[in-house]
């Protein structure tokens, strides 16, 4: 049996009109529902409004937590199950669920939690870098206070975060093919999150985790793990660490994966892991139309 990975995407892979289809199944309904509950706001009318509202950190994270949640139990309704699973920075918490280490509702409020820090944050800024020198990159970062490497997405594609001052100096002395600054509301994935981190915490110390039922890899240690102390402990660290999805790539075919399914809109992750780890048979479930049929 061929062994696979699922991963699920974070902010920066939402769309409108995303997860639309997903109404029609009794499992998304009621999660829908379930959500509204929770969040005191609807995921669908969010998702389907023209005026992007669904990129607005405040409901980006739990619209993708909860269609990226709906597709992966109709995907187990269909009888598929991962070997390993692994999340891009919000896609963590998906990745936990899934793995039953905490069950949807827990993890809606966490991610409701976070979603309302990361918004209030405030004083950082973030910017992509495309096609650049990685040993420019590193010795700009080593010697810029207050910048960090948010997001190491694979040899070709970075996510620098810190102050305004920090990021304006690295875009003006680092060479790129591409820099983008991210319409984000902080520095993310930095130690500008500690405020917001240590709130957090508070937050994450009350939630009771399980042993992982599939080994999970988590953004700030690629190593597979299973126990609930460990993933706790990771989870807790994501906030103001690196997502290091460059070596979780690496780490999948070093645990035997021979398959990853990308589950969530879009397909930034298996561009990534392709650039990375060419070999792995990729396949992608943005909607329901990518459901297996039996």
């Amino acid at each position: 049996m061929t062994k696979t990975a699922w991963v699920f995407p974070g902010q920066g892979s939402q769309k409108i009109g995303m997860g639309g289809d997903l109404v029609e199944f009794p499992h998304g309904k009621n999660k829908f529902y379930q959500a509204e509950q929770i969040l005191g706001w609807s995921v669908r009318e969010i998702c389907q409004s023209q005026e992007d509202k669904v990129s607005h950190t405040l409901y980006t994270q739990p619209c993708l937590y909860v269609i990226e949640s709906i597709l992966a139990e109709l995907m187990q309704e269909k009888g598929q199950q991962p070997n390993l699973v692994a999340g891009h920075s919000l896609g963590e918490y998906v990745a936990l669920q899934v793995a039953g280490v905490f069950d949807f509702e827990t993890g809606l409020r966490l991610v409701k939690k976070r979603a309302e820090l990361m918004d209030s944050a405030a004083g950082g800024m973030m910017a992509a870098l495309i096609g650049f020198d990685e040993k420019q990159l590193t010795e700009v970062i080593e010697k810029t206070p207050d910048l960090v490497l948010a997001n190491d997405n694979s040899s070709a594609q970075v996510v620098i975060s810190g102050t305004p001052e920090a990021i304006e100096i690295a875009l003006s002395q680092i060479k790129a093919k591409k820099a983008v600054k991210l319409n984000v509301s902080g520095a993310f994935h930095s130690p500008l999150m500690a405020p917001a981190a240590a709130e957090f915490q508070e937050v994450l110390d009350a939630v009771t985790f399980n042993d992982a039922q599939v080994p999970v890899m988590s953004n700030v240690d690629p190593t597979p793990a299973t126990e609930a102390a460990v993933l706790k402990q990771r989870l807790s660290q994501q906030m103001t660490g690196s997502v290091r999805w460059r070596e979780i790539c690496l780490a999948l075919p070093e645990a035997g994966v021979e398959k990853v399914v990308e589950i969530g809109p879009g397909k930034v992750l298996t561009g990534l892991i392709k650039r990375t780890c060419p070999n792995l048979n990729l396949e992608n479930i943005t909607s329901a139309a990518d459901l297996p049929t039996q």
